[in-house]
């Protein structure tokens, strides 16, 4: 009985020693992931959103707040007047390495719709495309592909646009900004 115990005792001990040896590995961030690192910090925001064909623009400010999680992730918040109305948003993107795609959301305090992003970088490495599906502006209860494009121009400075695809299969540009970066 006393060697059974003994023998239970070090295969016990052998086990413990053998989990404690393993610890868990994680992969490191991609050079994807590491891309995205140039959008993190405190930028200025000045947006153009055009409401319909040949109406008068609407031009906006805000601030954006962008850090990196982990390496992994951009997480931004984006504080904005939005006509008239304070607007702030959340947005993450990150890579996902088994789709070989840039992924990520965006929630805002004027919807109750989660955008669910998914897109490529361009073969300059400056062009992240970014699409979703979302409720369509110009029809109530319809649903419609959007595109946000991010342009690297500089260290300190990132053009957007946004698009919407109308029922023709044609993209309707609504929204144009530039971000410049203030720390």
């Amino acid at each position: 009985m006393k060697t059974i115990a003994c023998s239970t005792l070090s295969l016990m001990l052998l086990a413990t020693c053998a989990l404690q040896a393993q610890e868990p590995k994680f992969p490191p961030p991609e050079k994807a992931h590491e891309w995205l690192q140039q959008m993190v910090g405190e930028w200025d925001a000045e947006m153009e959103a055009m409401a319909a064909p040949g109406q008068p623009a609407m031009k906006c400010k805000g601030t954006i707040q962008a850090r990196s999680l982990g390496g992994y992730w951009v997480v931004s918040e984006m504080k904005a007047d939005m006509m008239g109305k304070p607007m702030i948003g959340i947005q993450s993107i990150g890579y996902d390495p088994k789709t070989k795609k840039y992924v990520g959301t965006w929630v805002d305090s004027m919807s109750a719709h989660i955008w669910k992003y998914e897109g490529t970088l361009d073969e300059s490495g400056k062009i992240l495309t970014l699409e979703a599906e979302g409720p369509n502006f110009m029809l109530e209860g319809k649903m419609a592909k959007f595109r946000d494009v991010y342009e690297i121009k500089s260290k300190d400075e990132i053009k957007t646009s946004s698009g919407m695809q109308g029922d023709d299969g044609k993209w309707i540009t609504f929204m144009n900004g530039i971000s410049k970066r203030k720390k």
